[in-house]
């Protein structure tokens, strides 16, 4: 199974980091989509993706725009606390887009209520804002290969 994990306008280049390894360690592509609020050589973006760059695939888009145009007919998953489906309602498949906002915003409403019947939320208890962007995506990545049967991972470890 393939994913598309795409962040919109990303800002702290630590998340943008773990997702990244997130995206090399399950074979997913990560989707930035500008204005990014660092630099794509920024040191802690590295250091937190560690030495797994070589094993991304990562693709640039101008603004959402361009990655609506260079994606059109993809189907696309916006990941919102202001959602009502949470995400393991959803029935995850093969090329999926896992759309996620900004740290400090989420992902404008305006693009949410054109496609509100594809948001989906993280339960939470009430009164907490949202979770780390980097465990949104990890979250959300893992129940959609779960629901494939963590196909194209390897599954078993090598204890001796």
């Amino acid at each position: 199974m393939h994913l598309n994990l795409v962040l919109y306008q990303p800002e702290i280049p630590q998340n943008t980091g773990n997702i990244a390894r997130t995206c090399a360690a399950t074979g997913s592509t990560l989707h930035l989509i500008r204005p990014l609020g660092f630099e794509i050589d920024d040191k802690k973006l590295k250091r937190a993706g560690l030495d797994y760059w070589h094993l991304l695939d990562i693709i640039y888009y101008d603004d959402a725009d361009d990655f609506f145009t260079r994606n059109a007919g993809a189907r696309c998953f916006f990941l919102s606390t202001k959602a009502d489906k949470t995400y393991t309602e959803v029935e995850y498949r093969d090329g999926d887009f896992l759309m996620f906002g900004p740290e400090t915003r989420g992902l404008p409403e305006d693009l949410l209520l054109a496609n509100h019947d594809a948001c989906v939320r993280i339960p939470m208890v009430e009164g907490a804002r949202s979770l780390n962007l980097s465990n949104s995506v990890a979250i959300v990545t893992f129940e959609a290969l779960r629901q494939n049967g963590f196909e194209n991972l390897k599954q078993a470890g090598d204890l001796f």
